[in-house]
C-alpha cells in the first residue's frame, strides 16, 4: 500500500477532522498514481450541487497513454455518503473551514483512496510559533544526548 502524503498541510492549516473519500479516476489517472506521479500544490476540495469535488489535484499524465490520456488538473468527483457531504458543507459554510487532501493511497482491494481533511488556516505568528517549538525540542534532545 503506497501513500503519497501533502506534508505542507500540516504546516499550513490546523486539522480538526479527517474523512477517508474514495475519487472517481480514468485509467490514465490510477496508472500514474501507482507511479506516484501526483502534486497537492494548491489542491482543495468543494462542494457545489450535493457533491464534492477535488480541484487543482495535479495528476500527470501517462506517457504511454497516447490520445486516451486525461487532462492533469480536471476536478475529479470524491465519493462520499450523502450525510458526509451534508455535514462538511455545514462546517466550510458556517465557520469558514477549508477542505484539503491530507494523502492519496491505494487500499488492500486495489482502490484509489483519499485522506480529505476539515481544516482551518494558520497564521503567520502561528507557522513561526511551531518552527520555534520544533527548534526548542530539537536543542532539549540534543543537550540530553550528549549528557
Amino acid at each position: 500500500m503506497k501513500e503519497i502524503k501533502n506534508r505542507k498541510a500540516l504546516h499550513e492549516y490546523y486539522i480538526e477532522q479527517k474523512f477517508e473519500a474514495g475519487i472517481s479516476l480514468r485509467g490514465s489517472e490510477i496508472k500514474s498514481i501507482r507511479a506516484g506521479k501526483v502534486n497537492f500544490k494548491d489542491s482543495y476540495a468543494r462542494v457545489k450541487e450535493g457533491e464534492c469535488w477535488l480541484m487543482n489535484f495535479h495528476i500527470s499524465p501517462w506517457e504511454k497513454a497516447a490520445f486516451f490520456n486525461h487532462e492533469a488538473e480536471r476536478p475529479r468527483r470524491l465519493l462520499l455518503h450523502k450525510h458526509e457531504i451534508k455535514r462538511l458543507k455545514a462546517k466550510v459554510d458556517e465557520q469558514g473551514m477549508t477542505l484539503i487532501p491530507l494523502e492519496i493511497y491505494i487500499n488492500e482491494d486495489g482502490r484509489c483512496k483519499l485522506t480529505l481533511a476539515l481544516a482551518k488556516g494558520k497564521k503567520t505568528y502561528d507557522k513561526r510559533e511551531v518552527l520555534q517549538k520544533k527548534d526548542q525540542m530539537r536543542e532539549r534532545e540534543r543537550s540530553l544526548r550528549q549528557h
